[in-house]
This record gives C-alpha cells, structure tokens and sequence, in this order.
C-alpha cells in the first residue's frame, strides 16, 4: 500500500555502473516511486552505454554531476578521491538553486552525511553495503582479525580515511545493512556507532524475470542453447572468483566422464565489464588463460545491441558451441533469457564472503538452483537444509568440494528439481521482492523525517 504522506527523496551513489550495488539502488528507486514517492537519483558517474536501462530510459531521474577528480591517480588513492568526489557531489545538493527534500538516502560512501544533515537540515539514512575499512585489507573472512597490508605510507593514508568512515556514518539518523552479516560485522568494526544497522535485504523486481523472452533477438540467440547449461553472474573482478567456477566445471566434466555418464554441457560466466578498470581486464584474461589451460573452449561476446561494444583482440576463441561463453555486459533480456531457460541447470555464485549477493535471489526468483560459497549473505538468502526445504547447495569453495554438489544438481530428476524450484520462487517472493525491500527503506525514511530538525553533530 502506497505511503499516506508522498516524500521527496533523494539517492546518491558514486558510480551508477553495472553492480550489485546500483542494481539495489535502481530498485529502490523504482520501488520507492511505485509507492507514491518522488525520487531524484544523484551521481558522480553514469555512462549511459555501461549502466542499467532503467537509469536512461526515463523511468529514474538521474542528475549526473560530473567531478573535476579522477578516479585515482596511476590506479593510487581511489578512496581518497571517492570521497573528493563525493563531497563535489554534496556541494551541488547544497548549492542555493538545489531543488529540497525531505530526506537523504545515501548509499556506499557515508563522507557527505554531515553536511546533509547540518547545512542542508535534512535527515540522512544510509545503507551499508560494507564497511571500506574492511574492503582496503583485502578479502574479508569473518573471525579471522584483519591486518594492515602495505608499507608505512599506506597505513598512514588509510587510518584517517578509515576514521573518517567511522565519524561520518554515525552521523546518519538511521543505519541500514543488506544482511545480517554486514550489519554484524559493521557494528563490530565501527565502534563508535550508536546503533545496531536495521537489516533491509536487496530486492529485486521480480516481473523483470517473469517477461516474455523475445527468441528472435539477436541477444538472446547468441547466449541461449540447448545445451545443459551452467550460469555464474557477477562483476569481472578478481574478488568475485569466478575461476573457481571454471574449476568446478572441469571437474565436473571429468568425473561425468569417469563415470560413463558423460554429457554436453557448458558453462557462462556473464558479468559487468568497464574496460577502465584494469582489474577487469586482468581479470577477463585470466579466465580465458585458466579455460585453456584446463583445455576448454571458450568464446567472448558482446551485446550486439550495445551502442559501445568492448573491443576484444583475436584470441583464437571458439565461436560454435564452446565449453565456456564469457559475457560481458549482458542485458535485462539476456539475464532473463539465460535463468528463465529449461536448459539451466544451476547458478554458480562464486564469491566468498559476499556482503549480500543479488545473483542467488536472482536464480531463485526464477527456480534455477542455486550453489554458492558457506560464507556471507547466501547463508541468510540460500536454504541448504534439511533437503526437503533446499533452496540450493552452501559449500566451502574449492573445486573438488563443488564440482560434488555439481554432480548432484546435474543428476537431479524432474520431480526432485521442480519441487526444488517451487520452493525457490515462493522464498525470494516472500523476502526478496522488490515491494518488501521498498516498504523496508519506506519505513526508514519515514522514521528519519518523523525526527523533525537535525540535532548536533553526533
């Protein structure tokens, strides 16, 4: 039901990409404004040929507020120059001819909370993804104590950017978290926070995987196939791992083989790729050097509808059914055509310890099981046991371990694996749709303004 008074909410978030985290925004947005809100999305970054078409087809007002900063200098000082960003970003909402509003979402970067609230007089809630603190170290394990990494110089750098965090997040009138894991982790690590983060779980828009595949788009012919099939989503970086989803697919081709139970099958791994970043590229290459040293085929695409189309240099691929197709920035139709397929068999969500991860609610959403690492958010979102209520397979990453739980899922018969899918779309439908993740962030907002004038800082 929609709100009884309609506010005037504002989003920033640095980089309207392709992510995780935009993904969020983008449906909270749309969820927002479904019911009854106004909402202006404000950012340091959006290219309309690397984002979500929701953010340039009119559904979302974007303001993009272009920076003087880069993003970093030499691949250095990204966090400091995400928070010069930002601020620039702050400044422009404060600047006198800035429309107003009655509260602030913020999202990511927590620097522009006190200049919000103290100059602008308006109430901020923010929604931590995860604390950065924690990200600047390297992966992150739960109950193993981070250490500095890097020389003298680094730790000086890091520990005011590390306060600066800290200070500027406990100003916000409410705190939200997209697990219980990063509100757990975050209230142990930034001390000084008054409050236990509120849990408001990413949703999705649950109609956007239920649309009509158009089989006759040349998109969507390029990714589908009859072909048993393995699907893994996610960002092209080094943290998500999707190596070992490769690793887990040679594996699971060699004992289908041992076993005389050989059959066709092929993996994609699909993910946003921003040829910017150079983790992306080393990335993307070492994938392709891992599927040809496990001797896999492979071919990299493209969107042909793509207005800039990433330049990919011969790299004596496979055009015709290949063992592993990589796909870069695929679209909305793509990611429907691929899990809404009869011929998927299993998501693959590689990362460990993953704040949240949109990518196995986005698999149940469609009844495609699910097998993702022990660790993090899929332990809140993917049900494991007992096996009469499994949403999918939590297992500790390593190739061996997976490539049995693969073997499992592949072998699956059609009344276990439709019982299975009936059980995934009722629980995403029931924790994950879009509406509740909407009426959630509704919520905090509403309390925020119930709070009238902004008080000191904290």
């Amino acid at each position: 039901m929609p709100s009884s008074r309609p506010l005037r909410v504002a989003f920033t978030h640095p980089d309207l990409g392709i992510g995780g985290a935009e993904r969020l925004v983008v449906d909270a947005a749309l969820g927002l404004q479904a019911r009854g809100h106004s909402v202006d999305i404000y950012t340091s970054h959006h290219d309309p040929n690397h984002c979500f078409e929701e953010t340039q087809d009119g559904s979302l007002r974007v303001h993009h507020v272009i920076p003087p900063f880069p993003r970093s200098v030499k691949g250095k000082f990204h966090i400091f120059f995400a928070h010069a960003r930002q601020l620039h970003l702050t400044a422009h909402l404060l600047r006198p001819s800035a429309p107003k509003y009655d509260v602030y979402f913020v999202d990511q970067l927590s620097t522009c909370i006190p200049f919000l609230r103290t100059l602008g007089n308006t109430r901020v809630v923010f929604y931590c993804h995860f604390p950065d603190k924690l990200l600047a170290n390297g992966a992150f394990v739960e109950g193993v104590e981070a250490t500095r990494r890097g020389g003298l110089l680094k730790r000086l750098y890091r520990y005011p950017m590390d306060w600066l965090e800290e200070i500027t997040t406990r100003q916000a009138d409410v705190i939200l978290a997209n697990s219980k894991f990063t509100a757990r982790v975050t209230r142990s690590h930034l001390k000084s926070i008054g409050q236990t983060p509120r849990v408001v779980y990413p949703g999705i828009n649950i109609s956007a995987y239920e649309s009509t595949v158009d089989c006759n788009d040349p998109d969507t012919i390029a990714v589908t196939s009859d072909t048993p099939t393995l699907v893994s989503l996610n960002r092209f970086e080094q943290k998500k791992n999707a190596a070992l989803a490769i690793k887990s697919f040679a594996a699971l081709k060699a004992k289908l083989a041992s076993s005389s139970c050989s059959q066709p099958l092929r993996l994609v791994l699909a993910g946003g790729y921003d040829p910017r970043l150079e983790d992306n590229m080393l990335t993307l290459y070492s994938l392709i050097d891992l599927t040809k040293s496990l001797s896999l085929t492979y071919f990299v695409t493209t969107p042909s509808s793509s207005k800039t189309p990433v330049k990919i240099p011969p790299l004596n691929m496979t055009r015709d059914n290949p063992d592993v197709l990589l796909l870069l920035n695929f679209t909305t139709a793509q990611r429907t055509a691929l899990l809404s397929s009869p011929s998927t068999l299993a998501l693959l969500y590689t990362p460990a310890n993953e704040h949240f991860g949109i990518g196995p609610v986005e698999a149940m959403v469609c009844g495609v099981p699910v097998l993702a690492c022990d660790s993090g958010g899929p332990t809140e979102s993917v049900l494991d046991s007992p096996p009469e209520e499994r949403t999918g397979w939590l297992r500790t990453p390593a190739a061996d371990v997976w490539a049995d739980a693969l073997l499992e899922i592949v072998s699956m018969g059609d009344a276990e694996r439709e019982a299975l899918s009936r059980r995934a779309k009722a629980r995403a439908r029931q924790l994950f749709g879009m509406d509740a993740m909407a009426r959630g962030i509704e919520e905090a907002l509403e309390e925020a303004v119930a709070m009238g004038m902004c008080r000191a800082l904290r």
